[in-house]
């Protein structure tokens, strides 16, 4: 098939750092050319991948200090995508809506998955209007507020199996990764450390609209000598840094979409404890390559229980579920009913929902 994949232009694909969009986009798009599609990605110029590369801006949009108007990167490159049309089979969107009015008035075969929060009410009457494009969700959580909208599939995420290693011994410390944000609750995980007595060292990324909240609710937290903020960190650093943890804590306090973390981790051996909000369910078995709780409290007594947990087990459920090859074999299936049903059905009409 020919394949485009069209990425939001904030980060690189794969991002330096911190950006689990652009970095599953990576994962597929790399996944696809391996199997033998030829795969054209949309993203910005400082992107790596093995597919033919259309540049929409020099560099990703968060390190270029001199752009003052995002938006039109990813205008331009959507008129791209719509000029190199007849180059591809399907084309994939992952820039949330910003597409739907040309995506519409196309006859290629398209698709969206969205990879945010979708309980924002300003949100309805956009997918309502929008009702006959192709969506696919990253759990089945995520759908909840739209739950009426055009979902051709859940896909889970999907890492590259040999990324991480497996590390059959636990660490001595908790982990957390990922961004430091209310939602995100890292004050929770150094609560959890203290009262098990176990270190916690605090991998994530401060963005500018959190460094309030950073200075005056997680800094002065980080004073105890349990806690090591290490700070953000990127692909290579990951790996060593899930891998020898006793257990990876995600304490969130949100709807999460899918995750991304969770599967790194269990990719290392290393068993999750989680709050049970958005995806949590659908990625963790309770007992099993984790423990799903209910506050802190809860969270320390599971923390206890982590060596009654499986390691070679956590491995196995990524093997299992959570690879980039399974993502490719999947989102195939999805381009194939779409491109079919696209010949079949002229564009403005909506398409029949095939997989759940």
């Amino acid at each position: 098939m020919r394949i485009a994949q069209i990425a939001p232009l904030y980060e690189s694909v794969p991002p330096k750092d911190y950006g689990g969009t652009e970095r599953v986009i990576s994962y597929l798009t790399e996944a696809l050319v391996r199997r033998g599609h030829d795969v054209t990605l949309f993203a910005s110029g400082d992107s790596v991948t093995e597919a033919r590369l259309i540049p929409a801006c020099g560099r990703s949009l968060r390190l270029d200090k001199e752009c003052k108007d995002q938006l039109v990167h990813h205008v331009l490159m959507l008129e791209s995508v719509c000029q190199h049309a007849d180059e591809f089979d399907i084309a994939h969107f992952h820039v949330d809506y910003l597409h739907f009015p040309l995506s519409r008035r196309q006859a290629f075969a398209h698709l969206t998955t969205l990879h945010g929060r979708l309980d924002i009410p300003e949100l309805v009457p956009l997918y309502q209007e929008f009702s006959e494009l192709p969506l696919v969700s990253i759990s089945n959580s995520q759908r909840a507020p739209l739950s009426w909208a055009n979902w051709k599939a859940t896909v889970y995420h999907g890492l590259p199996e040999d990324l991480y290693s497996f590390r059959p011994n636990p660490g001595t410390y908790l982990a957390f990764l990922g961004r430091i944000s209310p939602e995100k609750r890292a004050d929770r995980a150094v609560l959890i450390a203290k009262r098990a007595g176990i270190p916690l060292k605090i991998a994530a990324k401060v963005d500018s609209a959190d460094k309030e909240y950073f200075q005056a609710v997680i800094k002065p937290l980080l004073r105890d000598p349990l806690i090591d903020f290490v700070g953000e960190i990127g692909d290579h650093e990951k790996d060593e840094f899930l891998g020898n943890a006793y257990a990876f804590v995600f304490p969130i306090d949100w709807p999460e979409p899918f995750g991304l973390v969770m599967i790194e981790a269990m990719a290392c051996g290393t068993p999750v404890i989680a709050y049970p909000h958005g995806s949590v369910p659908e990625v963790i078995e309770h007992g099993k390559n984790g423990f799903i709780v209910n506050g802190v409290s809860d969270a320390v007594a599971a923390a206890r229980r982590i060596p009654d947990l499986s390691r070679a087990y956590c491995r196995k459920v990524f093997e299992e579920r959570f690879t980039a090859e399974r993502m490719a074999a999947d989102y195939e299936n999805l381009y194939e009913l779409l491109i079919h049903d696209r010949h079949d059905h002229p564009p403005n009409r909506p398409i029949e929902e095939h997989v759940q």
